[in-house]
């Protein structure tokens, strides 16, 4: 690079990788087996000068010599000849303030930390926005699925009303073996281990924790807002049984754990679930370990963005088009579009979300229970859409799919239905992504 850090003709760009692991040894092997094609791209040679890891004894599946390996990753991000620091380290600390110490000497930033983004992003926006430099993060959503760039940029003259999408691909195959091939819960989520697609510790997936991140990540990008994680409701889908996919089936739909961001003036709504998915509706073909992300805008009406949400391959090929971008606008010395600068908007509480609602009951058959139930649910204000009813002998179990109706009301209909004596197990309770949603 010349004095004022713009990059001369041809000088090849010398990249920090911040990591080493499934992501980053990938984003070597085609870093090194693409690089005619980068070069051409990026307008410039890129070469990964310097690569951080925790473990120099530990083998790595990446075509770097091994005297460019270090344990100290500060070193990397202060390096002055390094350009461009590529973080796929994952977790919070230290990656945040090694983040944080690159955007702060000027240097660009790839990552696909959803982790770090969805706790601490909002910081390191502005440390970005402050520097005038690329902070850049395809990866942290949805693997090689292009995401952000369509929301940050081709989108930004529209405005977004709802986002709402399959983000964990490990929650999607285990549903997906639960509906199509009658496979119990902890049978699929062995197999999704078995696959490389659900860690050994899979409670971040199955909790929805990793939906959620990426759902504050979407939110503060489609809405402009400030929102982290911890603002998220999040439910997981450990309660979801085989009785509530075969309901689901027979009204005509299918389970899914949904990531759903809404917004309305200054207000947004982000939240995890499960929900009962309409047949026909495109999230509901959704299978296996595939995400999908479905938007609605104003202008562009609605849209769907498809893959594979996982894995080194797609992340590394996310990672990719950010490090291209990155380079590319080292040139002019400038820099890409920008998320601008992000609002504090109110986080509208889970209780006054407006959904459907499908409620299932085992309850004494005799006359007049039907009545009772159906008083607890209009003493609250919820109307009920559906009801079904299978004999047990001395019991029956109903079920119930409801209208619209505000997630307090729902709540306080379950505690009075609860009280009931006829009432003998509220067995489950999801919500239903309805015909007008």
């Amino acid at each position: 690079m010349d004095d004022n850090g713009v990059m001369s003709e041809r000088e090849s760009v010398k990249i920090g990788l911040l990591g080493c692991g499934n992501v980053g040894s990938a984003v070597a092997r085609l870093v090194v087996e693409h690089d005619d094609l980068l070069a051409a791209r990026a307008g410039a040679p890129i070469e990964i000068a310097r690569v951080a890891v925790r473990d120099l004894a530990k083998v790595r599946d990446a075509p770097i010599s091994r005297d460019r390996f270090t344990d100290d990753p500060e070193s990397i991000v202060t390096d002055p000849e390094i350009a461009v620091i590529v973080e796929v380290m994952g977790g919070i600390e230290p990656a945040f303030t090694l983040v944080a110490t690159a955007l702060k000497a000027r240097k660009p930033v790839v990552t696909g930390n959803k982790e770090l983004l969805a706790s601490r992003g909002v910081e390191l926006f502005e440390a970005a926005e402050e520097a005038g430099v690329d902070l850049l993060f395809e990866a942290s959503v949805g693997g090689g699925i292009p995401l952000i760039r369509p929301l940050r940029e081709s989108l930004a003259g529209d405005r977004i009303t709802r986002v709402m999408g399959i983000v964990n691909g490990t929650t999607n195959y285990v549903l997906t073996r639960m509906t199509e091939e009658g496979t119990s819960f902890a049978e699929a989520l062995a197999e999704a281990q078995a696959l490389g697609y659900a860690e050994a510790d899979p409670t971040s997936d199955i909790d929805g924790v990793d939906a959620a991140a990426k759902a504050a990540i979407i939110a503060s990008i489609a809405f402009g807002a400030q929102v982290t994680v911890d603002e998220v409701h999040c439910e997981g889908i450990s309660s979801v049984t085989a009785d509530d996919i075969a309901s689901a089936h027979d009204l005509g739909y299918v389970v899914k754990l949904l990531a759903v961001a809404e917004g309305a003036d200054d207000e947004i709504a982000v939240r995890v679930h499960p929900a009962m998915v309409p047949e026909h509706h495109p999230l509901a073909a959704v299978r296996e370990s595939f995400n999908a992300l479905f938007l609605e805008g104003d202008a562009v009406g609605e849209l769907m963005f498809y893959g594979r949400g996982a894995g080194g391959g797609p992340s590394a090929s996310a990672v990719l088009g950010d490090l291209v971008d990155a380079v590319r606008n080292l040139a002019p010395g400038g820099r890409g579009a920008t998320i601008g600068k992000l609002a504090r908007k109110r986080i509208r509480s889970i209780d006054d979300v407006v959904s459907q609602f499908y409620v299932s009951m085992d309850v004494a058959d005799r006359p007049g229970v039907l009545a009772q139930i159906s008083g607890a649910f209009g003493d609250h204000g919820v109307s009920i859409l559906s009801m079904q009813q299978h004999g047990l002998g001395e019991e029956a179990r109903l079920s119930f799919v409801t209208h619209r109706a505000r997630e307090a009301d729902v709540r306080a209909t379950l505690r009075s239905l609860d009280d009931l004596e006829a009432v003998q197990t509220i067995r489950s309770v999801l919500r239903v992504m309805g015909e007008d949603e």
